[in-house]
């Protein structure tokens, strides 16, 4: 039987994407879940949908005020928390170098940066609280491990997320807990503009194309690898960064691509 089951998690970002996705995961494990997102009215919808072991948050996770009282709610609610999935993102604008406001990159980097530290912090401080272990999941991304030309201030979000994680890792190793990282690759969600509009980047299938496997991924695909890497099946994995991404990271961008038969 998985650990999850029985356990309580929080997942933010919760309503929508991936981690919608790995709430239908947990609570489908028995996991009691409490869904953090901005979207009120989707985390509601979603709690509503999946009953009676699901609680809907609204909560920003960049506000340090926010992330108290999700957690104060959650506990509240479940009376404990053990599993926890720092998912929430945004993209930002896409724009080239030159053309990126300050606002903007600050917007960015404290949904995507600073919630995750705030969301790191409180989970330790629960466990503390709670004397217990646990497990933490984290949503990197391909652009942790590349640059790009036009979603600067996400990819350097998307780089410190490792930092974290592996620095959460390290401290939380000798209490019990541990920190591990996923890294999508193409999977559709609403995190991008469409393809074709005026600040979209190319069609999702054209670009998964360019992986090994030839396609786009799903978010049921992370979901599955956040539950491992929450679930005791990976209790000797901490620190590390999974890449979900059709084996893009695999391929070597300056050696000329040749087609498999």
């Amino acid at each position: 039987m998985s650990s999850i089951s029985g356990s309580v998690a929080v997942v933010t970002g919760g309503a929508g994407g991936i981690g919608e996705a790995v709430v239908r995961t947990l609570a489908a494990r028995d996991a009691r879940v409490a869904i953090v997102d901005a979207d009120a009215a989707a985390a509601e919808a979603l709690a509503a949908e999946l009953g009676g072991d699901t609680v809907a948050i609204p909560a920003d996770v960049s506000s340090e005020d926010d992330v108290e009282r999700y957690m104060d709610e959650a506990v509240r609610r479940f009376g404990r928390i053990d599993l926890y999935h720092l998912n929430a993102g945004i993209a930002g604008r896409p724009a080239f170098l030159p053309e990126a406001t300050v606002d903007e990159f600050d917007r960015v980097m404290a949904v995507n940066v600073r919630g995750v530290f705030l969301g790191l912090r409180a989970a330790f401080r629960r466990y503390a609280a709670q004397e217990s272990p646990g497990a933490i999941a984290i949503t990197a991304s391909i652009c942790s491990f590349g640059g790009g030309a036009d979603l600067v201030a996400y990819h350097t979000s998307k780089h410190a997320l490792l930092g974290l994680m592996r620095s959460a890792a390290v401290y939380g190793g000798p209490l019990g807990i541990r920190v591990n990282a996923v890294a999508p690759g193409v999977v559709p969600t609403n995190l991008l503009p469409p393809a074709g509009t005026a600040t979209g980047t190319a069609a999702p299938g054209a670009r998964a194309r360019l992986a090994p496997l030839r396609r786009a991924g799903t978010t049921t695909e992370v979901a599955e690898v956040v539950a491992f890497l929450l679930d005791d099946a990976s209790s000797f994995v901490t620190g590390s960064v999974y890449s979900v991404d059709g084996g893009a990271v695999a391929v070597n961008p300056v050696r000329p691509h040749v087609e498999s038969p």
